[in-house]
């Protein structure tokens, strides 16, 4: 068994098969971070939460100043209920890293989740000043907007984002009853975005995301179905 099989099977989502790669590996070779960031990875996606931990604090001994590991650990410990310590490595991770926008808006989905939806539109603002150009923050402090009654600032960070992606459901819609006038709902947005990142980097494959994200963004629902998906995204990717 390779480390490389064992990475293969955690992103093809065999998370059962990819546990005994990582367990064997470490036990030929025990207190190699990438076997115990791995396998700590796979422990959470089987909910074995407390285990994960366990390997999670062993790399975050090991590089203390890892901010990435940081945000993997702060998550673990979330879905362990000890969201104190997981907003301090979060806020450690900001600190250490404070001119890149991934650990606002990481920080912001966290805060979202524990209810404190005004410190989340704080940190996506933070995100977007940093990156101005950052759709996705846009899209998803209006949704935090939103859920706080905040209708016109939800509706320009909805706006904003639709504009940096070249979107506008108007044109759409006209263009939709133009063409059929009853256009074919999409059966699942997840999974069409999910083929979607699939097929593309981050960064670099950014144009058929972008397709995607035009085609989707139409209603409230689905926004936060987009949300939701990239909640998703952002820990399969890290």
């Amino acid at each position: 068994m390779t480390f490389e099989k064992g990475i293969e099977e955690y992103k093809a989502g065999k998370f059962e098969e990819a546990l005994v790669i990582f367990n064997q590996l470490i036990d030929q070779k025990e207190g190699e971070a990438e076997y115990h960031l791995f396998r700590g990875r796979v422990l959470s996606r089987l909910g074995k939460t407390q285990e994960a931990l366990a390997d999670f604090d062993i790399i975050t001994t090991m590089e203390p100043y890892n901010t990435d590991w940081m945000s993997d650990r702060a998550v673990v410990l979330h879905l362990l209920k000890r969201n104190e310590e997981a907003l301090a490595e979060f806020d450690r991770a900001v600190n250490l890293d404070p001119k890149n926008p991934y650990r606002y808006s990481s920080r912001a989905f966290f805060k979202e989740r524990i209810g404190d939806l005004e410190g989340s539109i704080a940190d996506y603002t933070l995100a977007i000043e940093l990156d101005p150009e950052d759709a996705i923050s846009y899209n998803n402090r209006g949704i935090v907007e939103d859920k706080l009654g905040y209708q016109q600032q939800a509706k320009r960070s909805f706006k904003k984002a639709d504009d940096l992606v070249g979107y506008d459901p108007e044109k759409l819609s006209k263009k939709r009853e133009a063409d059929d006038p009853k256009p074919e709902i999409p059966k699942s947005t997840a999974s069409q975005l999910k083929n979607a990142n699939s097929n593309s980097e981050q960064k670099s494959g950014m144009t058929h995301y972008v397709q995607v994200f035009k085609s989707l963004l139409t209603d409230p629902k689905t926004r936060s179905e987009f949300s939701a998906f990239l909640k998703k995204m952002f820990k399969s990717s890290k």
